[in-house]
């Protein structure tokens, strides 16, 4: 493992440090992977300094199939490094059927958090999460799951994940009144989608890390989609009707604008979608997915690259805004 070259930043105010850019197996470690390809990519993130996987009970397909595989592979090559290594699991979404199997209760988020640890053939997570708030579940149990997780040796940090700032405060309130402070948000923020902005600008004031999922909008920003649909992309294998497709065409404009800033600063449009999620100083990590390792090396290349200059943020700003989308023009911040 080369840690020389990736650049890590803290956590928050805890003593982690996260690499910039993260492996996330969400969409490419289900049972429809390539057994090999997917090791190869494992092993790539490992040796360029990736020390962040991030699972989470349901992701597949079907749900659990990630965890498994990753475990299998962990147990089998890569066990040695375990203690170099932040593995990051989260409960919370259908993962059963039945009254227990998704939401927020003490219930669910513990018996998930045993069954995530038997398929990834761990004692411990070093980070587990919950993966969404719970309307339906009082806070307090949520955070009590956590808090439990934690105490018990299962989990060494707690996160939140899709909670609004809101949320997000009152939950690290909760937490460290428990003596389990809160370590990370994990949210939704890319060029095309903003969801979690708010909490982005709130990490701060809570003194908890951010970490930013589905930084190319489910693959949309890449030079793919920069012309149009291609045939073999996901939008068009998931059909015209599909919402990936319809954002594909409602959102194609703003891609091609992305492109052309993204080329004249010598990057792909990928890279420079990471680049500028980088360059806010709140977040603390990228979680980034790959089919193969090409598409890996391709996105790590732009660990250590979040300089942008003034005209570029606002011509960037200005298309994300839905102004003119041609990166010459300059708009006032």
């Amino acid at each position: 493992m080369d840690t020389s070259t990736m650049p890590y930043r803290r956590c928050g105010h805890s003593g982690l440090l996260l690499p910039e850019i993260s492996l996330g197996l969400w969409q490419n470690f289900g049972d429809g992977a390539e057994p090999a390809q997917a090791r190869a990519v494992i092993a790539r993130a490992i040796d360029k300094g990736v020390t962040h996987f991030d699972l989470a009970n349901n992701y597949g397909p079907p749900p659990g199939a990630a965890e498994e595989r990753f475990g299998a592979l962990l147990e089998k090559e890569f066990f040695s490094l375990r203690d170099q290594l932040v593995i990051s699991s989260k409960a919370g979404h259908l993962m059963w059927p039945g009254p227990y199997g998704q939401g927020g209760s003490r219930k669910h988020l513990l018996a998930s958090l045993d069954q995530s640890l038997k398929r990834l053939r761990l004692d411990y997570v070093d980070i587990f999460y919950s993966h969404r708030f719970d309307p339906d579940t009082p806070l307090e149990e949520t955070m009590g799951a956590l808090e439990t997780a934690v105490k018990s040796g299962k989990a060494l940090y707690a996160g939140i994940s899709n909670y609004t700032a809101a949320q997000s405060a009152e939950a690290c309130r909760l937490l460290k009144g428990a003596g389990v402070p809160c370590l990370v948000h994990q949210g939704l923020f890319n060029l095309l989608q903003s969801r979690s902005e708010d909490v982005v600008d709130a990490v701060e004031n809570l003194g908890i890390g951010f970490v930013a999922f589905s930084p190319l909008a489910q693959g949309l920003l890449s030079e793919r989609y920069a012309g149009g649909i291609p045939a073999d992309s996901r939008a068009a294998r998931e059909g015209a009707d599909s919402p990936l497709y319809q954002r594909a065409l409602t959102e194609q404009p703003k891609i091609a604008a992305f492109e052309k800033i993204a080329r004249s600063r010598g990057q792909s449009l990928a890279q420079m979608a990471l680049s500028w999620l980088l360059h806010f100083p709140q977040l603390t990590s990228v979680i980034t997915g790959a089919r193969n390792v090409g598409q890996l090396d391709e996105q790590l290349a732009a660990a250590g690259n979040s300089q942008f200059s003034p005209q570029e943020l606002r011509q960037i700003e200005a298309i994300r805004l839905g102004g003119d989308p041609q990166p010459s023009r300059t708009v006032v911040a």
